[in-house]
């Protein structure tokens, strides 16, 4: 059993611990043995088998307690109490917010903060008694069927820590986790917690720089004009190769017009070259992958760019920085498809071409979260009618994450035997997500618990005799209208 030197690594752990253990009001001990035996987690396949874990000595019935009962939804109150308990629990997630932004460190290589936000799908296409399930996307790994599938969806909003190198282990840290109802999107549901995030002047990034960085669907005008209201954030975002901007116009005063000014310049194609005018800025580096493959980057950027607005999202006031992404090998062969990017915002021109281009890239580690959550932490194998359960099962998923990565710099690496690569007790390790989750169950052991153990009670009298159970209500799947299409007119 190794014997940790750093008393205050294992300091910082227990704190962690337990500021996230007085944050559950009721089954706090329960919900903390979840957390471990999830975080611990190596073989278990099913929400009941972790209660096989050493880590949860308790009884399986307790792990179904305790989801219901880790953010209040299972407590009945009266209807006077109904909206001090619909703010109790929109309180909940901004508590937990504040215990892991302690987590993070003030990045030091680069003067901002990075977040990354994205959606991921939860499939229960059986599940007909689970209320608000509709269709939503979800990749398929067969060619020629249709990337869809029915369940619910959520929103994830996590920060990535600064990297020391290019190679290193891809961690994302999971700040907010909500469900995308049925008359939302997951842009408008991102929007909110950002929302949340920013204007939470208790977090220690609270008025300083932040960079947001999404896939194409965080790049529509609605999102970008909702993000822009933030004067201390800078979205990354990519865009189609269809998409059409403007150039600034340019503004001579000696031949000033009465009457409303010229709001947009030049048309400005992605798909057409010969509407490009020349570059504000030019970048070229080289990169090296980890099979020793160098890559050449070039990077076109254009300042001071436009894209059309409304009367409500006047977007001409926002102007932004395109940069255009060339990948091409020793033999000037284009690698990858090239990548169109904006970065707006108040402070877009404090982030240079290549830090925008090195941050999105890092965005790719959000996917990884994603993977291991869902492989490694059971993260759909939740199967509940309850709608409110299944959020609290996302939320503890999340928070079992973390504190994977509150423990990386406790975990010693012990490779498998066929794992002859890796060098047992390196100083330069590779701590990853899974390295943490295999030592987990030593790290436990050796810094303790918060709470207490458990304490047998005897035999629940359980139903009355006689008595049977009301049978759920099924519900239909709910197909999204879109907006853009206009309601039918009945006929006369």
């Amino acid at each position: 059993m190794p014997k940790f030197n750093n008393n205050k690594l294992i300091a910082r752990f227990q704190d962690f611990r337990q500021k996230i253990y007085n944050c559950f009001e009721s089954c706090s001990d329960a919900c903390m043995d979840l957390l471990d035996a999830l975080a611990g987690n190596t073989g278990a396949n099913s929400i009941a088998e972790l209660s096989l874990s050493p880590l949860f000595p308790r009884s399986y019935n307790s792990i179904y307690k305790a989801i219901k009962a880790s953010f209040n939804t299972n407590i009945q109150e009266k209807n006077n109490e109904v909206e001090e308990k619909e703010e109790k629990e929109q309180e909940e997630p901004n508590k937990l917010i504040r215990v892991v932004s302690e987590l993070i460190d003030q990045p030091q290589q680069r003067p901002f903060y990075l977040f990354a936000t994205d959606t991921t799908p939860h499939p229960r296409p059986y599940a007909k008694t689970l209320a608000e399930r509709g269709y939503i996307y979800q990749p398929n790994t067969i060619k020629g069927n249709k990337p869809i599938n029915i369940g619910h969806c959520y929103s994830i909003l996590s920060i990535l820590p600064e990297k020391e190198t290019d190679s290193h282990v891809a961690w994302a840290i999971p700040f907010s986790g909500e469900r995308v109802s049925l008359d939302q999107s997951g842009v408008d549901v991102a929007s909110e917690q950002i929302q949340s995030v920013m204007s939470d002047t208790s977090l220690t990034l609270h008025e300083k720089l932040c960079v947001l960085v999404g896939d194409t669907a965080y790049s529509e005008r609605s999102f970008l004009c909702e993000q822009s209201k933030h004067k201390n954030l800078v979205v990354i975002a990519r865009v189609r190769s269809n998409r059409i901007f403007y150039k600034s116009p340019l503004v001579d005063k000696s031949k000033k017009k009465p009457g409303c000014q010229k709001k947009y310049g030049e048309r400005f194609d992605l798909g057409d070259a010969e509407t490009w005018h020349e570059p504000d800025e030019t970048t070229q580096t080289q990169q090296t992958t980890r099979k020793g493959r160098l890559l050449n980057i070039t990077i076109l950027a254009w300042h001071q760019m436009l894209m059309r607005g409304t009367k409500e999202q006047k977007m001409y006031r926002h102007p932004f920085t395109l940069i255009r992404v060339d990948v091409t090998d020793d033999t000037g062969n284009s690698v990858w498809k090239p990548m169109w990017l904006i970065v707006i915002g108040d402070r877009c021109q404090e982030i240079s071409p290549l830090v925008a281009y090195q941050s999105f890239r890092q965005r790719f580690d959000i996917e990884h979260m994603f993977r291991f959550s869902k492989q490694r932490l059971l993260m759909t194998e939740f199967q509940t009618p309850d709608v409110k359960h299944e959020e609290n099962w996302i939320r503890l998923v999340m928070l079992a994450y973390v504190q994977l990565w509150a423990a990386k710099d406790l975990a010693t690496h012990l490779p498998r035997p066929w794992e002859r690569y890796l060098k047992p007790h390196n100083d330069n390790k590779i701590v990853t997500p899974s390295v943490v989750q295999r030592d987990f169950q030593t790290i436990i052991s050796e810094t303790g618990k918060p709470g207490h153990s458990p304490k047998p009670r005897g035999n629940s009298l359980g139903r009355v005799a006689g008595h049977s159970q009301p049978k759920r209500s099924k519900h239909p799947v709910v197909k999204k209208q879109s907006k853009s299409t206009p309601d039918k007119q009945k006929a006369a």
